[in-house]
């Protein structure tokens, strides 16, 4: 017995996977230099953990870490078969000790707290939440993860590059005896995406087998490996610049940086120099040979994103109405809005991302104690408390700028007074409940005042009009403005709901009032119906703001656009999605930004080019979900246009986009049998006369290496609006293409020159060592 759960017998060995988790260490631990780190090595030998799902779903299996130091295998045995996954250090976001988890909050409690673990993982997928036999061996995972993802997000692109490949050899290696037939060394160009000529192959084959033996030996291999992996277009490049020496002097070097736009002294160059070069000969002669010059362009220094803009570079003093903020729409969901889970996890992901403004649908619950859920529908319910309690412990682990609590309330008077106890008992100072000078506001506070606050947003009772209990009750006109065809699907929810049997509290009033307490929560975010524009110019005060769904926003973009951008220049503006959207999928944020909306709210939880481009808006700035907004849309008196892109501030720009090679794509995991042929789509969002794409022709049989040398041309009128977004897909003659990786960044933190784009995948997660090779130029016109 554990904790009253009954154990299920378990083998008397460990199961054995053929790969060997107890052999010596692979050279990766040795690398890493945790070869004798005792956590590590306990790793190595596994543990029998518990996966914990639900209250009655709890597996026993066994898990290990794979000797090259990156993978983990669980197994769990049954009496015929056994059922194996793997996964990678790599796509862990990272790991919490104890109940530290939705998860194991509900249904851990069958363990010590001390003995449960939880391994988050980057994108969508699901928590692995685990309990140990004992708090020591539970802390021993804890510990040993973090150690090992520390290690790998040091990594080098060549490093990573270096596992892969080796990682791909020892699957391919069938039999476990560290040689290599040709049938082997075949099966593993499939595993890497490259359907390689069999004569070509055989060729290269034969003249790695010094042995003649008709099998590749350790040393063998790895020079089949050296000569797979070699980069033709680098190498070309490093001989235009070094000439018949094939050595970079510091001179050479610093003629290359000139031409890739960068500081091009002898210091800097002397830098790169000894940061990258392998040869220790080399850096004493200040000279940089091929494989150092390869090291520089796959680094940081080497990629398309400006890595100045990684930080908080930005004036973050101005108002907040200045800024683009990073807003989700109903953040409790993971799902779709008709019946998918809500959960707390939501909110943590939304935060880890950047998120800024996150929602809270707060509804009657049982026992005095108000939930969050998509009002009317099958979505499962949280505890606002709890909601609460996971914005404290995560609003400000990613970005210490402030966040918004975008209140949608259909509370009753006596379960809003619990919630306003909730977020004052529960967020302290983080709240923010009066003006930070305790003044009417003229303007907004910047996000540099508010850091670390925790800000309202939500309707508010008008001024020295609320009646002795407290309380007042609003008009129907006071929403915020709905299109018909929402207030259709409204009714119809009101309908189903009877035939679901959901049986609403008689205090629920869906806000039709409010208690003085929450109204007073609202300081510089009060939620007021939108009129018009005139109107909104003319009277709203600083720290009023309007709601608009995607619709109505568009009606004023094209009957007003140089109205809405001035309106949004003083005032702070959240969009939203249709209702109507079941599957909960996303509008163009795009059109939004081009009128200066700061908080253009989409679904998190549904990947796809939508939220792409959010990714790409937020990826700079550090990543801190503030992004200012350019010149042209801050202005009281601003005359920029976004339907016809008319107005001083901006000048046209000529983008040249070389797209050259691609590098390990990865394999489709509906087309196992299959190698994928690749062609690259470059897409510009920005103004509706900037928006296009153009793409290259398709490589057939090639995702290892594929080679383009196509020029693409774009020509921008608004480039501090735009956005690129890089599309690898999978031609197919008979079918939509497939996705293979994309990678979005905004056009003024798009470096020129030689550089690699490091490809992501649908839900944003990593798709390392992928990348594409591409030349950027940019001129203006």
């Amino acid at each position: 017995m554990i904790c009253g759960w009954r154990k299920k017998s378990r083998p008397e060995q460990p199961p054995q996977d053929g790969g060997g988790g107890t052999g010596r260490p692979d050279r990766a631990l040795h690398k890493m230099g945790l070869t004798d780190d005792e956590d590590v090595k306990a790793m190595l030998n596994g543990s029998f953990l518990w996966k914990i799902k639900s209250r009655r779903r709890k597996k026993e299996r066994f898990y290990r870490l794979q000797e090259d130091g990156m993978t983990i295998l669980s197994e769990r045995c049954f009496k015929r078969a056994r059922s194996k996954q793997i996964f990678s250090i790599m796509h862990i976001e990272a790991t919490r000790e104890g109940y530290q988890s939705e998860g194991l909050r509900q249904h851990g409690r069958y363990f010590p707290e001390t003995q449960c673990l939880t391994i988050v993982f980057k994108g969508r997928r699901k928590n692995l939440d685990l309990a140990a036999q004992s708090e020591e061996e539970a802390k021993r995972w804890a510990r040993g993860l973090k150690k090992l993802m520390a290690k790998v997000e040091a990594m080098s692109q060549r490093e990573k590059l270096d596992h892969w490949i080796h990682d791909v050899l020892h699957r391919a290696d069938k039999n476990k005896d560290n040689k290599m037939s040709f049938k082997e060394i075949k099966d593993m160009l499939k595993m890497i995406n490259i359907d390689m000529n069999d004569i070509y192959a055989y060729q290269l084959f034969q003249e790695c087998d010094k042995s003649s033996n008709d099998r590749l030996e350790e040393h063998e291999i790895e020079e089949f490996c050296t000569r797979l992996m070699k980069r033709p277009e680098l190498e070309e490049l490093f001989h235009r610049y070094s000439g018949q020496d094939c050595v970079l002097s510091a001179k050479e070097l610093g003629a290359f940086l000139q031409d890739q736009g960068e500081a091009a002294d002898l210091a800097h160059a002397h830098r790169i120099i000894q940061t990258y070069e392998l040869s220790e000969k080399a850096k004493q002669h200040d000279r940089m040979m091929l494989d150092g010059f390869m090291m520089y362009l796959l680094s940081a220094a080497g990629d398309i994103l400006n890595q100045e803009h990684t930080n908080v570079y930005q004036d973050m003093s101005q108002p907040l109405c200045h800024y683009f903020i990073s807003t989700s729409h109903n953040t409790y969901l993971t799902d779709n809005q008709i019946g998918g889970a809500s959960s707390t996890e939501a909110y943590i992901r939304a935060f880890m991302e950047g998120c800024r403004c996150v929602e809270l649908d707060c509804w009657e619950g049982s026992n005095g104690e108000p939930i969050i859920y998509h009002g009317h529908t099958l979505t499962s319910k949280i505890l606002f408390r709890d909601v609460i309690e996971i914005i404290r412990d995560y609003a400000f682990k990613h970005s210490s700028y402030p966040v918004i609590l975008s209140l949608e309330n259909h509370c009753g008077l006596e379960q809003q007074v619990t919630m306003v106890r909730h977020m004052k008992a529960i967020l302290g100072d983080m709240l923010l409940t009066q003006t930070l000078d305790g003044q009417v506001p003229k303007e907004l506070p910047s996000p540099e005042q508010l850091k670390g606050k925790i800000l309202v947003k939500g309707k508010k009772l008008p001024d020295l009009v609320c009646d002795p209990e407290n309380m007042s009750f609003l008009s129907d006109n006071n929403e915020e403005e709905e299109e018909e065809e929402e207030r259709v699907q409204r009714r119809e929810r009101r309908r189903s709901s009877h035939s679901l049997q959901e049986i609403r509290p008689p205090q629920a009033r869906d806000a039709a009032q409010l208690s003085q307490q929450l109204s007073d929560l609202v300081v510089y975010c009060q939620a007021v119906p939108f009129q018009s524009l005139e109107q909104a110019l003319s009277s709203q005060q600083a720290g009023q703001m309007c709601s608009f769904s995607e619709r109505k926003a568009r009606k004023l973009l094209k009957e007003s656009g140089n109205g809405l951008v001035r309106y949004n220049a003083r005032h702070l503006s959240r969009i939203y999605p249709l209702g109507l959207k079941m599957n909960s999928s996303n509008y163009n944020p795009q059109e939004m930004w081009n009128a200066g909306c700061q908080l253009v709210a989409l679904n998190f939880q549904t990947p796809g080019w939508e939220m792409d481009l959010n990714h790409g808006r937020f990826l700079v700035n550090g990543r801190c979900g503030y992004v200012l907004k350019p010149s042209f849309l801050r202005s009281h008196q601003a005359s920029f246009d976004p339907e016809s892109a008319q107005g001083p501030g901006h000048r046209a720009t000529l983008l040249l986009v070389k797209v050259i090679t691609a590098q390990q794509l990865p394999k489709l995991n509906n087309k196992k049998s299959s190698i994928v042929d690749p062609f690259v789509r470059v897409e510009i969002h920005g103004v509706r006369a900037d928006c296009t794409s153009k793409q290259t022709e398709y490589k057939l049989n090639n995702g290892f290496n594929p080679r383009w040398d196509e020029t693409l041309r774009f020509q921008l009128r608004v480039p501090e609006l735009a956005l690129v977004r890089f599309v690898v897909e999978d031609y197919d003659t008979t079918s939509c293409n497939d996705f293979v990786g994309q990678f979005t960044l905004p056009f003024t933190s798009l470096r020129e020159g030689y550089r690699h784009i490091h490809l992501l995948s649908r839900d944003g997660a990593s798709l390392a060592p992928a990348t594409l090779f591409v030349h950027i130029k940019a001129k203006k016109m």
